[in-house]
């Protein structure tokens, strides 16, 4: 299914403010980098896309998920706050300029949102795999969107 924006909660965790996420992104990048695109055990991607609003193009680090057919499973879950992360607002505006970078290796991907069993199935083994993200969904009222990006050759 194409990416629709989800409705944001009415409850959840605070976010830290934009100003912060700007500075310490690019550490955390590179911290993430030198231990092998991982963060608290789990693997990650770097997701860019282009901003909303600005037009500018912005890199996150994503915890990744096999989808088991070569693309990759992540969720918008900014940890169990009330609003979706940027990145979520970003695909949903320009769904057609995402890439992701996996191992070094960067590659266009179409963006589809999980819906129905196929998310189940999807959340079920993010859960499984990082039983942290379970408790996200305690922490809000929003649906979690949970996206499958695959790679454009």
């Amino acid at each position: 299914m194409p990416v629709q924006k989800l409705p944001v909660g009415t409850r959840g965790n605070r976010q830290p403010p934009g100003w912060l996420a700007r500075i310490m992104m690019p550490i955390m990048m590179r911290v993430h980098r030198r231990q092998g695109d991982h963060f608290q055990g789990q693997d990650l991607l770097y997701l860019t896309t282009v901003g909303a609003k600005s037009g500018q193009r912005r890199t996150n680090p994503v915890a990744r998920f096999d989808d088991g057919g070569g693309g990759w499973v992540v969720v918008a879950s900014a940890g169990g706050t009330a609003n979706h992360p940027g990145w979520y607002h970003n695909i949903v505006a320009h769904p057609d300029q995402v890439q992701a970078e996996v191992s070094g290796k960067t590659s266009r991907v179409t963006v589809d949102q999980l819906e129905g069993e196929a998310r189940e199935r999807a959340w079920a083994t993010v859960v499984a795999s990082q039983p942290r993200f379970g408790t996200y969904t305690e922490k809000t009222d929003r649906v979690l969107p949970v996206l499958r990006l695959t790679p454009v050759n």
